[in-house]
């Protein structure tokens, strides 16, 4: 069956008014409208009905996509277009084979051997495949990788995952919320200081906190190439994982996790296979974000957030902004002693990583990312603060493209600066 099939009826909403133009990063930097959420509805139903060919400018339209979510938020008429996007890839590369760099990435994700291992050469290779590597060098033919020799920033690897750190169950207070902590590859093997963050924060208000040892990640980089069968098998994984303690809630740190589990796995997977459609949503139904899940349980900012000073301005994560998580961080913020935060412009827009936009478009993606770094550094904040790593990981890219010292945190570790292990 054409994957197109699934969406044909979403397809059918678009009216092609062009609403979506207003509110796209993509046409903002590209500015022509096979890069617009309408002009990707219209290639995918001429895909559907064979009446294009499937060529090259076809396959570049389609990945010139944040799948930010901004033109669904806006659309009159309800069109799911990231999730059509998904879809087209999906049936482009079926047709076309995976990428090398996506099927690289596949293998990558669904061993988490594999990642660990590679994290570790990572740790120690880092610092010559990362550095500006000259256009004549024999590096550049040998290892034709999208990372290679860019001027991109990429975060240190941690000398220990945080998923080595901890036992599996960490008991809390009895009567307590049990959380299962669904922690994310960036959180693991990049910035465990997050993961340090939300155990400390979720002790301290007496939740037993649960880190399933076998959990995978969550698919979102194997989606962005449409390999729909890598995140059905680790989505299988992870329920399996997920569904082995009983727990009140399902928690993630990440923006991006939380958008797999919350609204992807049940959308995309779950409509591709109905058997796990129930499992899925259960899931999701479970699925809270971390600040979200803190000001529910009653955190008290005022108890864990002595410190210095600081100025702060906030940066809305994609995949938090779409599940209409953006007052609770800023409000557990605003009631940390010692905290001043201050309003970007622009703080819902997209910070332009996209996944494989940020690695097939990184011009474009640092354009998008330069307008986001001028709005940081505006303000005068001391730090940037987001829930997402992978937002994390961009926001640090851009600032020091432009040379600014502005410190890029998350959320948890400014609420939880005070807290003692």
């Amino acid at each position: 069956m054409d994957p197109l099939k699934r969406v044909e009826n979403e397809l059918k909403k678009c009216v092609k008014c062009g609403a979506c133009r207003a509110h796209c990063p993509a046409f903002a930097t590209f500015g022509k409208e096979p890069a617009v959420a309408r002009g990707k509805v219209a290639l995918a139903q001429h895909l559907l009905k064979g009446d294009i060919e499937l060529d090259d400018a076809t396959y570049a339209a389609m990945s010139k996509c944040l799948l930010c979510g901004s033109c669904v938020e806006k659309c009159p008429n309800d069109v799911p277009t990231d999730e059509i996007v998904v879809v087209a890839r999906e049936a482009l590369s079926g047709q076309r084979g995976l990428t090398t760099f996506h099927a690289a990435v596949g293998r990558v994700i669904r061993n988490r051997s594999l990642m660990k291992f590679g994290a570790a050469a990572a740790r120690i290779l880092g610092p010559l495949f990362f550095r500006k590597v000259p256009e004549t060098s024999g590096l550049r033919l040998r290892f034709p990788l999208p990372f290679l020799g860019g001027k991109r920033h990429i975060p240190s690897i941690a000398k220990k995952p945080f998923l080595d750190r901890h036992p599996e169950v960490i008991p809390g207070e009895p009567g307590k919320p049990r959380i299962v902590y669904f922690v994310g590859c960036m959180t693991n093997f990049c910035y465990p200081q997050v993961g340090e963050a939300a155990l400390a924060l979720f002790r301290h208000l007496g939740c037993t906190v649960i880190i399933p040892k076998n959990q995978q990640c969550c698919g979102l980089p194997g989606m962005s190439g449409g390999d729909l069968d890598t995140v059905r098998g680790l989505a299988e994984k992870n329920l399996a994982e997920l569904e082995r303690y009983e727990a009140d809630y399902i928690m993630t740190a990440c923006a991006t996790c939380g958008g797999a589990l919350h609204k992807f796995y049940p959308n995309l997977v779950g409509k591709r296979h109905p058997e796990l459609a129930a499992r899925l949503k259960a899931i999701a139904e479970k699925t809270v974000d971390a600040a979200q899940l803190l000001q529910k349980l009653g955190l008290n900012p005022e108890e864990t957030g002595a410190g210095s000073d600081i100025r702060v301005t906030y940066h809305d994560p994609c995949h938090l902004r779409t599940r209409a998580i953006t007052r609770q961080p800023r409000e557990l913020l605003q009631g940390t002693p010692g905290v001043e935060l201050a309003e970007m412009e622009g703080a819902d827009k997209c910070c332009g990583l996209g996944g494989t936009f940020n690695v097939y478009h990184y011009e474009s993606s640092l354009a998008i990312n330069k307008m986001k770094s001028a709005a940081i550094i505006n303000t005068g904040a001391d730090a940037v603060v987001t829930g997402c790593p992978g937002c994390m990981m961009q926001l640090s890219d851009g600032l020091k493209q432009q040379r600014n010292r502005t410190r890029v945190l998350h959320t948890l570790e400014i609420l939880a600066r005070s807290i003692r292990p």
